[in-house]
């Protein structure tokens, strides 16, 4: 196949489009991206070379980059998205011009092209805040914040074009991810890179709020699963079967890296911070998907990375990110100790 994969500039879209050429000795991608904060072309600098890959920088909101682009491929993968809860919290305009009318952009473009596949990677936030259970592709759709709602409307605009125009899409909506090139506001390695510097780790209310980590390899696994054995219209949840609450993340970090636990810092919770999420992965585990990191394997991976990979993320934590770091946390979280 030929792909479009947009957003490849970021954090799982570029490990997926490695993945794709590494996998797939026959495929080619297209990696289109606006190249925003969280886009960087460092992420991909090692598939440059290759004659499979391309680059191209543009908006999933603008048709008249889109377009052209779509008319190439076999199948476009979404990954392009405003990702950040407490971005979306800040400013909830930009997610709703990507998320939703970007979506559209593509579904349009998808649609005029006659395309074989569309695949939107989505979120469980989508569903909201789960007190038990798993959450099922059937459940009803019940975003608590402007991220989760922004990424709700544009599955929800995929499946109806599907009803309306027959177009062939699918969709997976994926628990928390960690591994290599993830922008440094996200959880995981805002705390490793603060820990590596002996800096305050920032931990909302009481720490106890729980979440599913997933190595972005078995993501990345579980995307191209569906992408290729998928039924067109439906949904698909990947995730690992994890129950972490954000103290025990903290503290494996901490132990990993050899640090005192006095660098956890309690601060007060997000507004509206769902408690826990929870995804029944059953139905893509029916497409032969399995995982192949634990929690423990995938976490000490992606701290060892980071500690090897300092000349990635150190040039990212100035600017713009230290802009946005003291509008979130002001004074919960002190800057330097």
């Amino acid at each position: 196949m030929r792909l479009l994969v947009t957003g490849g500039a970021g954090f799982i879209g570029s490990n997926f489009a490695r993945f794709v050429l590494e996998r797939y000795p026959q495929d080619e991608v297209v990696v289109l991206d606006k190249l925003t904060y969280a886009g960087n072309p460092r992420n991909f600098a090692d598939l440059q070379a290759s004659p499979r890959f391309r680059f191209v920088q543009g908006d999933i909101a603008d048709a008249s980059v889109v377009e052209p682009l779509v008319a190439e491929v076999d199948a476009v993968v979404n990954f392009a998205a405003e990702t950040h809860v407490d971005r979306s919290i800040l400013d909830a305009g930009a997610f709703i011009e990507t998320d939703v009318r970007g979506t559209w952009v593509l579904l349009e473009a998808a649609r005029k092209a006659k395309l074989r596949r569309y695949l939107q990677v989505s979120t469980d936030e989508v569903y909201g805040h789960v007190p038990t259970g798993a959450s099922k592709e059937t459940d009803q759709l019940a975003p608590r914040s402007p991220y989760a709602a922004s990424k709700a409307g544009g599955d929800l605009m995929v499946l109806a074009y599907k009803t309306t125009h027959d177009l062939p899409v699918l969709i997976t909506r994926a628990s928390n991810n960690l591994g290599p090139y993830q922008y440094p506001e996200k959880v995981v390695p805002v705390f490793v890179t603060n820990a590596i510097d002996d800096l305050p780790m920032p931990i909302y209310g009481d720490g106890g709020a729980l979440r599913d980590y997933m190595h972005v390899a078995d993501h990345c696994v579980g995307i191209d699963t569906v992408l290729r054995k998928g039924t067109p219209g439906e949904v698909y949840n990947v995730g690992a079967g994890n129950e972490i609450n954000t103290i025990t993340l903290a503290r494996a970090i901490l132990g990993r890296l050899g640090k005192p636990e006095n660098l956890m810092t309690f601060v007060p919770d997000r507004p509206g911070h769902d408690r826990r999420y929870a995804v029944d992965c059953s139905k893509l585990k029916a497409l032969g998907w399995d995982l192949e990191y634990t929690f423990e394997t995938a976490l000490n991976a992606t701290v060892d990375w980071y500690v090897a990979n300092q000349d990635w993320w150190r040039p990212l934590k100035s600017g713009e990110y230290l802009e946005y770091y003291q509008r979130n946390y002001g004074n919960r979280a002190a800057l330097t100790k």
